[in-house]
């Protein structure tokens, strides 16, 4: 019997469409989103989750409560499961980075921004701490964003730092599965739910790229 954790990135936003940087903005999800976290829920309410735990923005939030709807369970709020700070370049796309600042567009590191290393620390113990609360066989689904979850689930399984970038995006609604083991925790299943498509998220290029 092992302790499992299921990270669900949140539904699509008009700035996923828009390939705007969103971060720490609180944005709300779209009709599609809303459509896509209503699917996502009917088909991970199947695994009967113990605990859902959220990001405190909305994208995330809604997400969350719709799985929360489904299987009767309340959603907890946990605001270290939120995304990437953006810094300066929140609410700007793609383009506008890349043109305005390209050096760090290359680095993907925003002006003011969080660094990489404290949001995988953020993330993989808030993971860790709602986890822990789980009986040795219980099932967790964290609702957070994408560059989190990678960056999470990368130092949760104990990866070295220049080796993160390994582990793909996430698509909106789309999950990944780890499992507590002997060694600690391992990857089951990564950018799960749905079919390969293009990622939008405030991840790097590389992670996203397909």
């Amino acid at each position: 019997m092992s302790r499992r954790v299921v990270c669900l990135r949140h539904g699509q936003t008009l700035w996923n469409v828009e390939r705007r940087f969103q971060g720490h903005t609180d944005i709300p999800l779209d009709e599609t989103g809303a459509a896509q976290a209503a699917r996502a829920a009917g088909l991970l309410a199947y695994l009967r989750p113990d605990m859902i735990v959220s990001s405190d923005l909305q994208r995330a939030l809604h997400t969350a409560r719709a799985l929360g709807g489904v299987t009767g369970l309340d959603v907890a709020v946990d605001k270290d499961l939120r995304e990437r700070g953006g810094g300066e370049w929140e609410g700007l796309t793609r383009e506008q980075i890349s043109t305005g600042w390209p050096r760090e567009f290359a680095a993907w590191e925003a002006p003011g921004g969080e660094d990489v290393a404290d949001v995988a620390e953020r993330v993989s113990a808030a993971v860790r701490r709602w986890a822990a609360r789980l009986e040795p066989d219980g099932l967790l689904v964290v609702v957070s964003h994408g560059a989190a979850i990678r960056l999470g689930v990368a130092k949760l399984m104990g990866l070295p730092q220049e080796h993160w970038p390994a582990l793909g995006g996430l698509g909106n609604c789309s999950w990944s599965v780890l499992e507590e083991g002997r060694k600690g925790w391992r990857l089951l299943e990564h950018n799960a739910g749905t079919l390969p498509e293009p990622v939008q998220s405030d991840d790097s290029p590389e992670a996203t790229r397909t």
